[in-house]
C-alpha cells in the first residue's frame, strides 16, 4: 500500500502551492478572528467593511513583500536585515495609511488620515506584518537548511561508494601480476595444460570481481567460494608447498560482509607465511557464530612475528590497513580486528562482525 508523507519538507515539495495554501488559510483565518471579534463586541456593518478592505490590503501587501524577500534572501546577512527592515517599515507605513483612511470614509465619511488612527493601525500592523516576515523566513531558511542536509549527505554516501570502491581496487594489481607471471612462466615452460587451467580460474575470478560491485555486499558463504577459487590458482603456483583449510559455521553461511574482505588476510598469508619457508604453509579460513556476533579467523603456520626479517611490514601492509578501512566503512566501530602470534605458532588474524543477513548498500538521500 502506498504511503503519503506528511513531514514538512514533503508539503513544502511545490512550493509555489504551498505559499498560496499558507498565504490563503493565514489571512482567511486572520479575517475571520477579526469579524467574529467585532461580532462578539456588537460593533456594526461599517466596522466589517473595514475589517473586509484591511484584510484584502493585507494580503496584496504581503505578496509584494513575498517578492522583494525573495530577491533579498539570496543575498548577504546585512543585506537581507536592512532590507527587510526597510521593507516591513514601508509595508506598515503604506498599510496603517490605508486602515485609517478606509476607517474615518467608512465612518465618518471623511477623505482625511487621522494621526491618532495612524498610530494605533501602525502599532497592529507592525506585530502583523513582523510574524508574517518571521514565518516567511522562518520557512524559507528551514528549507534551504533541509535541501542542503540532502545534499551533503548525498555527498557523504557518494564518498563512501567512491572510497569503498577505492579500497576495493586495491585488492587486483599484485595478485594479478603474480598469476600473470607464472602464466607466462608455464608457457615459456611449454607446461601448457597448467597454463590454460591457471588462466581459466583466473577468468573466472576476476569475472567475480567486476561482476560485484565495489560497496556490494555477498553472503560468508560466497566469500569462501571465492578464497577457494584464488587458492586454487595459488595453489598452481606453489603447489604442495600451499595448504589450504575451510572451516565455515553453518549457521554463519548466509551473513554478509562486503566483497573480498577477506582475500588481503589470505594474500599476506600467501606472502609472509608460504613465500619465505621452503617447506611452505598451511592456512587455515574458519568462521563461527557466537551470539549475534560472527567471528572469522585467517591463520597460518609461517613463522609469525617473532622474525623481523620475515615480516617486518606485517602490520602496516596495504592488505591489512584496506581491511582496517572497509571494516570501519561497513561497520563503523560495531566491529573488531586483531592480529598477532598464534599460540601454536605462526600467525592469526580475527575479524569479527554482527551478524546481518540482509543486504546493506549506501543509499543517496
Amino acid at each position: 500500500m502506498a504511503t503519503v508523507s506528511t513531514s514538512p519538507a514533503a508539503f513544502f515539495d511545490d512550493k509555489n502551492r504551498a505559499f498560496w495554501m499558507l498565504q490563503g488559510a493565514g489571512w482567511t483565518g486572520y479575517l475571520a478572528l477579526r469579524i467574529a471579534s467585532g461580532i462578539a463586541n456588537g460593533v456594526g456593518l461599517p466596522v466589517v467593511i473595514q475589517v473586509l478592505v484591511s484584510a484584502a490590503t493585507g494580503y496584496s501587501m504581503t505578496l509584494v513583500m513575498a517578492a522583494v524577500y525573495r530577491w533579498l534572501i539570496r543575498k548577504s546577512p546585512l543585506v537581507i536585515w536592512t532590507g527587510s527592515l526597510a521593507t516591513v517599515a514601508v509595508a506598515v507605513g503604506a498599510y496603517s495609511v490605508i486602515d485609517a483612511w478606509v476607517y474615518t470614509m467608512v465612518s465618518e465619511g471623511r477623505n482625511v488620515v487621522q494621526i491618532d488612527l495612524f498610530l494605533g493601525s501602525a502599532t497592529l500592523n507592525t506585530l502583523l506584518l513582523g510574524a508574517w516576515s518571521a514565518l516567511y523566513y522562518g520557512i524559507n531558511f528551514f528549507l534551504i537548511a533541509e535541501r542542503q542536509t540532502l545534499q551533503l549527505l548525498k555527498l557523504e554516501a557518494t564518498a563512501s561508494s567512491a572510497q569503498l570502491a577505492m579500497l576495493r581496487y586495491q585488492l587486483n594489481p599484485h595478485f594479478l601480476f603474480n598469476t600473470l607471471n607464472s602464466i607466462s612462466t608455464l608457457v615459456l615452460l611449454k607446461q601448457n595444460d597448467r597454463a590454460n587451467a591457471m588462466l581459466g580460474r583466473l577468468s573466472s575470478f576476476l569475472r567475480y570481481t567486476l561482476v560485484n560491485e565495489p560497496e556490494a555486499q555477498v553472503t560468508l558463504e560466497q566469500e569462501f567460494e571465492t578464497l577457494k577459487l584464488y587458492l586454487d590458482i595459488e595453489k598452481m603456483r606453489f603447489e604442495e608447498r600451499l595448504q589450504a583449510r575451510f572451516d565455515l559455521d553453518p549457521r554463519a553461511a548466509k551473513a554478509r560482509l562486503p566483497s573480498l574482505l577477506l582475500q588481503p588476510l589470505v594474500e599476506n598469508a600467501i606472502k609472509y607465511a608460504v613465500t619465505p619457508q621452503e617447506e611452505g604453509a598451511e592456512i587455515a579460513i574458519a568462521a563461527r557464530l557466537t551470539g549475534q556476533r560472527v567471528q572469522i579467523t585467517v591463520s597460518d603456520t609461517g613463522p609469525g612475528l617473532n622474525d623481523a626479517t620475515v615480516r617486518p611490514s606485517y602490520s602496516t601492509g596495504v592488505g591489512l590497513a584496506n581491511i582496517r578501512d572497509r571494516l570501519m566503512q561497513a561497520y563503523g566501530p560495531d566491529h573488531r580486528f586483531d592480529s598477532g602470534n598464534s599460540p601454536g605458532g605462526g600467525f592469526v588474524v580475527t575479524v569479527e562482525i554482527p551478524m546481518v543477513v540482509e543486504a546493506q548498500r549506501l543509499e543517496a538521500a
